[in-house]
């Protein structure tokens, strides 16, 4: 992401890169969830139940804001200069989220003592 934020200038550039990276951070949440049943397990986490509540809650928000740079970023590629600055303001706001959900990965898996 932070290499599609660089090239942002660099239209071709920038939406190659950052579609490669949605979609390769969605692959990653299924095959967590594939290979480990992560969502069974989060269910019956009874230890640090609102650090991984508020992790799922992070990393929900982020896909749903994927859809939404996807279609800002579609009505830019189509001419609509006007979603511009929307389009910028929830880029930032998708990789914040998307780095809270990196940091929190960390916290909801981490057992209480």
């Amino acid at each position: 992401m932070i290499a599609g934020i660089y090239s942002r200038y660099n239209r071709v550039l920038h939406v190659r890169i950052m579609s490669l990276a949605m979609i390769w951070d969605i692959i990653l949440i299924l095959q967590i969830e594939l290979s480990r049943s992560a969502i069974l397990k989060a269910s019956r986490a009874v230890t640090n139940a609102m650090a991984l509540n508020v992790h799922v809650t992070i990393a929900v928000t982020t896909v749903v804001f994927y859809g939404f740079m996807v279609y800002t970023g579609r009505k830019l590629l189509a001419g609509d200069r006007e979603i511009r600055r929307k389009h910028r303001i929830l880029g930032y706001s998708t990789f914040t989220l998307r780095l809270l959900t990196f940091a929190t990965s960390f916290w909801a898996v981490v057992p209480k003592e």
